[in-house]
Parts: structure tokens; C-alpha cells; sequence
């Protein structure tokens, strides 16, 4: 198929990067000021070379790029909360010209998932948006093989900086700063790592979660959110005594959704380390599902984007 990407970020330039891999062609290419447009296929080497030295992958307005030949856009743009622009505005005007939409934006699933729904049905084209729940684990995907009314819960760990920096803190003994410090000196965490650590991305996971699950209904506004950036050490450490360690769970529920610092078992499920992510599955007929895996990074969200993609073929 040939695939416009939107967005040329750590996600957004793997996708383009990895595509041919999955058989697919890269027609348009863009980052926020400007897009390259081939419809025979661009060069993405020679596209992010120039975005390295000017500052931009083309010159093209990213509307005409839009209006462009693809078949299927990849939003790829940072998330934004509230009206999910700019990322909103172009999946629109790709379903008004009936083209598939692969999201890795969370912004419009989590945050206008009705109107989403909406421009979807009045369009040929459809929306798939793996990639915005757990990165390269399909969560989405065995919720639509199982069928979402057979699925009456969902939690997990869903944000791998904030399971780093309590991973580090439990089996180092280290503090809150100390850590933080670490991720970042690492790239784990970013410079303003406020997104992470206090929970709101993993919320605008599990609104998705709960959007899929109940048909809609939910934005961040609607989420329980606590994070992480008040556990001390010693919370930690009494936890430890008792055999349990603490993990940012998030869950979606009938009852709504919540995120926040857990107590769990040292060495059960939920207790992943590093930046692993898990996502438990509460089905009615074949019990508890567990899937984990890399829940962020480049290639492993653009994995999740591209099975996407083939998806539509």
C-alpha cells in the first residue's frame, strides 16, 4: 500500500524507515514544517538526511501533502490533549477523502474518540490504532479477536518510564530524584518527564482501553490519575518487608478508569521491571490473559503501526 507518514519523530521515521520490510511504499513524508511527496515512492534516506542538515524532511505545504496519492495516512504526530490537534485535523482530512488512518497518536482515541468514530462512518476508510496502547504489544488486536463483550476488564503497567524509575528505586534502595536523574541521563525519561511520571500517559491508555472496551464515553478528563513523583523510598523498602512492590497500574472498568501507585506481588505478574510493560485481559470465557512486551521505543511502536497497515491491505 502506499503510506503517507505524519510525523517524522522516533515513531514516525521508523515507520518510514521500516516499511519496505513490511511491503509497503512510502509516498509522503512529513514533519511539522513541511512534507516530501513522490508518488513513484520517496527516497526516507535522502528525506531524513535533509531534515538533519534544514530542519525539514521537503518543502511542501502538509496540506497539498495530505491531498496527496497514499491509501493509507500514519498519524505519527506528538499527542495533544484536549481538541488533539494538529493530529485530529489530519485524520480528518484523510477519512473525508477515503483513506485508511493508522494511528500512533493517542490524542484522538483518547480524546475525541466519538468524533473519530463519527468521520469513520461516514467514510470508506478505516481507523486502527494499535500502535497508541502498550507500543509493540497487540492489546488492541486480541481485544478485537476475543470481541470487546467479552472482555470485562483491563490493567496493566503502561508507561515504561515510571516502571523504570520504580524498578531502579526498589532494587537499588535509590530515591525518587536519584533515579529520575538516571532515566534521563539514559533517555528513558525525558527533560520534562511530568507525562510520564504522573500518570497521564498511561490514563490516555487506558481511556483508549476503555473507549475500545464500553464503545466510547471516555477522555482523560474522565480518569482517576495519580503518579508517582511522592512514593519515597521507605514505602518501597516497608513494601519489600511484606514481599510486594509498587507498580503505576492503570485499569479500565465499566466502573470507569484509574491509574495510580499499587501494592502488588514481588513476583507476580504485574511486577515488571525495567520499562517492560504487561497488560492483564479479564475475558468471561477463557479467564485472565497476560501480554507483555516493549510498550515504547521507535521500531517496536512501528511494528505495531505497520502490522496495522497490512491489516488494511
Amino acid at each position: 500500500m502506499r503510506v503517507a507518514v505524519v510525523g517524522a519523530g522516533a515513531v514516525g521515521r521508523s515507520v518510514a524507515e521500516l516499511a519496505a520490510d513490511y511491503g509497503q511504499e512510502v509516498t509522503v513524508l512529513a514533519d511539522s514544517r513541511g512534507a516530501v511527496v513522490d508518488t513513484d515512492g520517496i527516497d526516507v534516506a535522502a528525506a531524513l538526511d535533509r531534515k538533519e542538515e534544514n530542519g525539514s524532511v521537503g518543502d511542501t505545504a502538509i496540506g497539498d501533502a495530505l491531498a496527496a496519492e497514499y491509501d493509507v495516512l500514519v498519524e505519527a504526530t506528538p499527542t495533544t490533549l484536549g481538541d488533539a490537534e494538529p493530529g485530529f485535523s489530519h485524520v480528518r482530512a484523510a477519512l473525508e477523502s477515503n483513506r485508511h488512518v493508522v494511528l500512533a497518536n493517542k490524542g484522538p482515541v483518547a480524546e475525541r474518540y466519538a468524533d473519530l468514530r463519527a468521520l469513520e462512518r461516514d467514510s470508506d476508510g478505516d481507523v486502527l490504532f494499535e500502535a497508541t496502547v502498550g507500543g509493540a504489544i497487540p492489546v488492541l488486536s486480541a481485544i478485537d479477536d476475543f470481541g470487546p463483550d467479552h472482555i470485562t476488564a483491563a490493567r496493566g503497567v503502561l508507561n515504561g518510564t515510571a516502571n523504570f524509575i520504580l524498578s531502579r528505586m526498589t532494587a537499588e534502595g535509590l530515591d525518587y530524584d536519584h533515579v529520575l536523574a538516571e532515566a534521563q541521563d539514559l533517555g528513558v525519561a525525558e527533560a520534562d518527564p511530568s507525562f510520564d511520571v504522573e500518570g497521564t500517559d498511561a490514563a490516555l491508555k487506558c481511556v483508549i482501553l476503555g473507549n475500545v472496551l464500553y464503545d466510547g464515553g471516555y477522555s482523560l478528563a474522565d480518569a482517576d490519575v495519580d503518579g508517582i513523583r511522592d512514593i519515597p523510598g521507605s514505602a518501597l523498602e516497608l513494601a519489600a518487608e511484606d514481599g510486594q512492590t509498587v507498580r503505576l497500574i492503570g485499569e479500565a472498568t465499566a466502573n470507569g478508569v484509574r491509574v495510580g501507585p499499587r501494592l502488588v506481588p514481588e513476583n507476580g505478574t504485574l511486577a515488571v521491571t525495567g520499562t517492560q510493560n504487561i497488560v492483564q485481559l479479564e475475558t468471561t470465557h477463557a479467564g485472565r490473559l497476560n501480554i507483555s512486551g516493549r510498550g515504547a521505543g521507535g521500531p517496536e511502536t512501528a511494528s505495531a503501526v505497520l502490522s496495522d497497515v497490512r491489516r488494511l491491505e
